[in-house]
């Protein structure tokens, strides 16, 4: 669908001007039904004390900026993945990745004994989330999950959650929520984990006796590691083959994120490939279209669990075959002769 420029910016403008006016006349949060209800639950169900609470709601402040970054984006045209593909797979962040293996070596090789991932899947995630730590957002967390919690109502009920978490988080960890940035999504760290995802499945790598995912590489390194083995990583497994298929045939194995179809089953389907897997390895069968002069092909993949637990990650397919084809890339500039660091850098 073509959108008219015109239109595309008077909506934008919209959006903008009703953010703002409604910034200025909702009611504090600690005015509001809702969050005394939510204070309620975290003092019965988790033993808060109401006064430090309502001290947190005191200070959180509603974002426009956060709101407008949730909105869908308004297409141009249908998504393509050779331009997804280029956003992360450039020689500048191929060559940080290759650094960032190399400078954290001892880390990566114990992230890969103890959970079984190799350093350059890793180093792709947090390429690709953060650009190596060099982009971890500038949001205050309260205030972004705040406004997303109480003023963003398609999935509230999913950031409430995530922001008893991040209380909980800052009262295990003694940390000042008022002090805290991340992303608009209320995400954290080198890795961008969710409060929820920090608590159950982050590691300190480093020893110091805390988890920091801001400043310890090797707590990022070690956490991404332990994320996927706990969503199914199997140590040295494949990870997702080209294939042929058809959009029929994807429609009738099922779209979603696990891998639930057995080998087996897509080859009676129909699909065809070169994929060195036995019969009854669970498989999942996705499409990413290329566009190209207006036209569209797409071009189809075999994943097995562990792209399911890249897709767990992030449950975009685009996303998990950008962490795969940068993790390729990555592998292969590592294994450029380069001096031997004679110390893990781990913070």
């Amino acid at each position: 669908m073509k959108v008219d420029r015109r239109t595309l910016l008077a909506a934008l403008l919209l959006i903008a001007t009703t953010s703002g006016a409604l910034a200025e006349t909702r009611a504090p949060y600690l005015q509001r039904a809702e969050v005394q209800q939510f204070i309620d639950d975290l003092t019965t169900q988790h033993g808060f004390d109401r006064q430090r609470i309502e001290r947190w709601f005191s200070n959180a402040r509603y974002s426009p900026a956060v709101e407008r970054h949730m909105q869908p984006p308004i297409a141009f045209g249908q998504r393509n993945w050779l331009d997804y593909r280029a956003r992360y797979l450039d020689d500048a962040r191929v060559q940080s990745g290759a650094s960032f293996v190399r400078n954290h070596q001892i880390a990566m090789e114990r992230a890969q004994r103890e959970f079984g991932v190799p350093p350059e899947i890793i180093a792709a995630i947090i390429g690709v989330e953060t650009n190596y730590g060099r982009i971890t957002g500038n949001f205050r967390t309260l205030d972004a999950l705040v406004t997303l919690s109480f003023d963003y109502l398609r999935r509230a009920d999913y950031y409430r959650e995530q922001l008893t978490e991040f209380f909980l988080l800052v009262r295990e960890q003694k940390s000042d929520p008022l002090a805290i940035k991340g992303s608009f999504a209320g995400a954290l760290g080198l890795p961008q984990f969710m409060p929820g995802s920090i608590r159950r499945y982050a590691v300190d790598f480093d020893g110091d006796g805390r988890v920091d995912l801001t400043s310890s590489a090797a707590d990022a390194i070690g956490s991404v590691a332990s994320f996927l083995m706990a969503h199914g990583w199997q140590r040295d497994a494949p990870i997702v083959f080209e294939a042929t298929a058809d959009e029929a045939i994807v429609d009738a194995l099922g779209r979603g994120i696990n891998a639930t179809v057995t080998w087996s089953d897509a080859l009676a389907s129909g699909v065809e490939g070169d994929v060195p897997l036995p019969l009854d390895a669970q498989v999942l069968v996705i499409d990413l279209p290329i566009v190209n002069a207006g036209e569209t092909e797409r071009l189809y993949r075999v994943g097995t669990v562990n792209f399911s637990a890249l897709l767990h990650y992030n449950r975009s397919y685009f996303y998990a075959s950008a962490v795969v084809e940068l993790s390729r890339a990555i592998a292969q500039a590592a294994t450029t002769p380069h001096p031997v660091a004679t110390k893990d850098a781990l913070q």
